[in-house]
């Protein structure tokens, strides 16, 4: 396990594994002109590795990044119902207008209630819409009471060929948790599929929540791992607290998670 993570690493490190977001109901073309600006950073920072938006912000998006910049838009989200026909709308949307990722929510809520081969057959379907885009399936893991549960879901995304499995959308009550995190990255290290990430999003604000998450990740995945291609952070307040860091400050106080 990696122990000696200084935070100014862990910042750096989180900066270049964040998908900066915006996914408020209310956001609008400056806010999103806004985002891309931060996104882009300064030459003594650097930018990020992508932007998560609404799809009807797609096109603005890519045209204000530059390529090295990836696009991320939501599909069925935030809710995860069990409606293909709309998420495979959502996902046309989003491929159309330029994304290179898409983050899916799972459903579920069909998942708790027993229904696993038919969120299973939801994935399928949504992986083969989604190619060749990156797809990030949100398992909404503080809604999986379990970690059977959380387990299950992470299997299931897996094996339908998610290049991430991503804890949250952010919108329910609990978010990420380094419990739901070690279970993720557990199935994601027992797969056997080399490839394939975990993206933690919800509630870390700190570069201290980060490194855990980090440390974690190099525990169970191996240090190779720690990188934009298998872990990703997904949040809209972290980058004030990496930004901190890097200029000499200490992190945020956290609740004591990690």
């Amino acid at each position: 396990m990696k122990t000696d993570m200084s935070l100014e690493a862990a910042a750096r490190l989180a900066l270049q594994c964040l998908d900066l977001t915006s996914l408020n109901d209310a956001d609008t073309d400056d806010d999103i002109a806004a985002l891309c600006r931060r996104a882009i950073g300064s030459p003594s920072r650097g930018p990020v590795a992508a932007v998560c938006v609404w799809p009807r912000f797609v096109a603005q998006a890519r045209a204000a990044l530059p390529a090295q910049i990836r696009v991320a838009a939501v599909a069925n989200f935030p809710d995860g119902a069990l409606d293909l026909p709309r998420t495979l709308t959502d996902i046309q949307t989003i491929a159309q207008a330029g994304a290179q990722e898409v983050d899916v929510v799972l459903p579920y809520r069909a998942l708790i209630a027993g229904q696993a081969s038919d969120v299973a057959e939801f994935l399928s379907e949504v992986r083969h819409a989604t190619r060749p885009l990156t797809l990030k399936v949100i398992i909404e893991s503080g809604e999986l009471t379990t970690s059977a549960l959380i387990a299950e879901a992470t299997r299931l995304s897996l094996m339908a060929g998610a290049d991430f499995v991503k804890t949250s959308t952010g919108k329910s009550a609990v978010s990420a948790t380094p419990a739901a995190a070690k279970t993720m990255l557990q199935e994601i290290a027992a797969s056997g599929l080399g490839a394939a990430g975990f993206k933690a999003s919800g509630g870390i604000r700190s570069v201290v929540e980060a490194r855990g998450y980090l440390m974690l990740a190099a525990e169970l995945l191996g240090e190779s791992a720690l990188n934009p291609q298998r872990i990703r952070f997904g949040a809209s307040g972290l980058l004030n607290d990496i930004e901190a860091v890097l200029a000499g400050e200490s992190s945020a106080a956290v609740s004591g998670a990690y």
